[in-house]
């Protein structure tokens, strides 16, 4: 099957396309220091509609000078933003939670169009990471101390949680609205100054949220947005790591670049957040309602065409029911997903990101195809869509010896095997370097807590297939990073802990 180059077949989009008010906030210029700017070098690069490789728009490629400014900026601001109040910066997050409720459906628009899932995601999206604001406004007035009992007569100790300076927040193409407002909104409510680098492939949702924090009222300095292509990121990435003056760096991505990072941020000791790559495993019991089981691996497999951090990456169904959960689940994948262009009416699901993905998939396939899998449906490009969609896939019959065994695939692919003990599929599901997520069905409630507290991720969907909202802790263990985002543990990242000791006080 013939691959095909977003970069040599791109052409620009036509602006009818995109509604009025969605067009104001498609922007073209970084925004640093409360002011829309082009990068030093006048360089840009284009962003590109993957369902098409149609020019969006184009952007500043800003490199390491661009972004020494917008650290000096943020780090003046910052002496001025930690001396306000809790109730002034949850009145500032308030005012933009307002106003992205008020544009979603724009944000939404803007997101399909460089991301490519559907407008139904992409509105699920907005309205999750819009969430993460208005949970933070919240959150911002019980940052709260501690009085300790002191073990000396005639003191008195207090710990208080004091906002950490610049943070630094790299963020993915897979979910571009809310892993900035989870992120940020978290920073902003501690009190800190934020410099974002949003991904190359969808920089445009991390503008038009810029304008809406402008809108807001956002003083200069705190909420910088500065755009940048594959060229310059490594040194981007790196000046970010490495300047003093940044004080916390929260990175959502793989886990070879995020190992990268926390290399680069030892020689300044920076406070770090990382949420890295996952290999979830699946595991439905002979006990599991299957049309539930069915339904949750539906929304944990296929999300955003399947690139989710969170996605179920590999499925383990008990020998009893496979066969059935293998022929529901072929039916509801054949009656449900329909591939396309996500901006029309009835698309489902749409283009994988980039070429490199698509390829990275293909390949997947092909070598479990090679090795003597069995695929039930898909199993290739869908060149006719456009230069980026495969076919949903189901595979069984797979091998320890097959690349897809043990990969993250991230993309539209289920891989389900078989098992027989309960033992043997908790050893399985832990076999992996990795721990963000899992998922089991089970409607036997002592195997609900052994299997859960077995399982060596940070998060556990039990008979549910999507976890994640405002008030969870979102993060893992292992090679899956560090920290937690969201609820009220998602500000711990963001403050330092001061302890005061008064002595000699006179009673």
């Amino acid at each position: 099957m013939k691959m095909f180059s977003c970069f040599q077949n791109f052409r620009f989009t036509s602006l009818h396309s995109i509604p009025a008010r969605t067009f104001s906030l498609l922007k073209e210029l970084a925004y640093v220091n409360g002011k829309w700017v082009n990068a030093n070098s006048r360089s840009t690069f284009p962003v590109l509609n993957p369902v098409n490789c149609d020019v969006i728009n184009n952007v500043p490629d800003m490199d390491v000078s661009d972004f020494h400014v917008a650290i000096n900026t943020a780090a003046n601001a910052f002496e001025t933003f930690k001396k306000t109040t809790a109730k002034e910066r949850s009145d500032l997050l308030r005012s933009w939670y307002n106003l992205m409720v008020t544009h979603s459906e724009d944000l939404a628009n803007i997101l399909t169009r460089e991301n490519g899932k559907s407008l139904a995601e992409s509105r699920a999206e907005i309205k999750y990471g819009n969430s993460f604001v208005e949970w933070f406004s919240e959150e911002a007035r019980r940052i709260d101390g501690e009085i300790l009992q002191a073990p000396i007569r005639n003191r008195e100790l207090l710990l208080l949680r004091q906002p950490v300076g610049v943070a630094a927040l790299i963020t993915p193409w897979n979910f571009p609205h809310a892993m900035i407002t989870r992120k940020a909104a978290a920073a902003i409510a501690a009190g800190c100054t934020c410099i974002i680098k949003p991904s190359e492939d969808t920089p445009l949702s991390a503008l038009a949220i810029a304008d809406l924090a402008e809108k807001a009222g956002f003083p200069p300095g705190i909420f910088n947005v500065l755009t940048t292509s594959i060229r310059n990121s490594a040194a981007v990435g790196k000046e970010l790591c490495e300047h003093p003056k940044v004080r916390v760096l929260s990175f959502t991505g793989s886990t070879a670049v995020g190992k990268i990072l926390y290399r680069q941020c030892a020689s300044t000791m920076k406070r770090l957040s990382l949420e890295l790559g996952g290999n979830a495993p699946y595991i439905v019991f002979n006990s599991a309602n299957l049309d539930i089981a069915v339904s949750g691996a539906m929304a944990s497999k296929f999300r955003n065409t399947g690139q989710t951090c969170v996605s179920s990456n590999r499925f383990f169904v008990e020998g009893r029911v496979f066969d059935e959960f293998i022929e529901k689940f072929l039916k509801k994948m054949n009656n449900e997903i329909k591939l396309g262009d996500g901006s029309k009416d009835g698309i489902t699901h749409g283009p994988l990101i980039k070429e490199s993905q698509l390829k990275m998939v293909d390949s997947l396939v092909k070598d479990a195809i090679s090795k003597g899998a069995t695929i039930h449906c898909g199993g290739k490009i869908l060149s006719e869509l456009g230069p980026l969609f495969y076919a949903p896939t189901l595979i069984t019959g797979v091998t320890k010896d097959m690349q897809i065994y043990n990969t993250e695939i991230f993309g539209p692919v289920a891989v389900i095997n078989k098992f027989h003990e309960e033992e043997e599929v908790i050893r399985e599901a832990n076999n992996t370097p990795f721990g963000l997520a899992g998922y089991f069905f089970s409607q036997d409630i002592s195997q609900v807590f052994r299997v859960a507290r077995s399982l060596e991720v940070g998060m556990v969907g039990v008979n549910e297939g999507l976890i994640s909202c405002a008030e969870a802790a979102f993060g893992g263990v292992k090679e899956s990073g560090l920290g937690r985002e969201g609820s009220k543990r998602g500000i711990d990242d963001y403050v330092d802990i001061k302890y005061l000791c008064i002595g000699n006080i006179q009673h």
